[in-house]
């Protein structure tokens, strides 16, 4: 079932390789609630409602990709509860599955305070990974030179 995603003035339509990797990579996982860190237009936490995931908590540093996300996920007819936050330094909250498809310097930040059991980062290219003190690196995806990794905790 396609997705509707209107970026407006956020990041992301869905099209770029980082984020088609990231929803298979949702797609392996155990269901249980999801975490969207750096939301932009709300497409994983879209794809993650989709895919059967809930609760759905997304949050950005920038309160208007948390206004986008709200609408798509309206536009699409699933539920997220999202807000404004910036994931390397506010209280993160706790999920089963984390997400952050962002920078490689914010995913490394992020990573060291993720509350979550199991965390997929892209935002990098494929010779980049993020350091990951306290996770076990499971599960890795390339494609066009970009790549997602997924971690769990040990």
């Amino acid at each position: 079932q396609a997705i509707v995603i209107d970026p407006g003035r956020a990041f992301g339509t869905g099209a770029h390789p980082t984020t088609r990797l990231c929803v298979e990579l949702l797609a392996r996982q155990p269901r249980g609630s999801l975490l969207d860190v750096g939301c932009g237009s709300g497409v994983l936490a879209i794809a993650g409602a989709r895919l059967g995931f809930e609760p759905i908590t997304a949050v950005d540093n920038d309160p208007v990709a948390v206004e986008v996300t709200c609408e798509n996920a309206r536009l699409n007819g699933v539920s997220i509860d999202a807000f404004t936050l910036d994931g390397t330094t506010g209280e993160l909250p706790d999920a089963d599955v984390a997400v952050a498809n962002v920078l490689l310097a914010p995913v490394t930040e992020i990573l060291a305070r993720l509350p979550a059991r199991r965390a997929i980062s892209s935002g990098y290219l494929a010779d980049e990974r993020p350091p990951a003190p306290g996770w076990e690196h499971v599960d890795r995806l390339e494609a066009d030179g970009w790549a997602a990794d997924v971690f769990s905790r040990p």
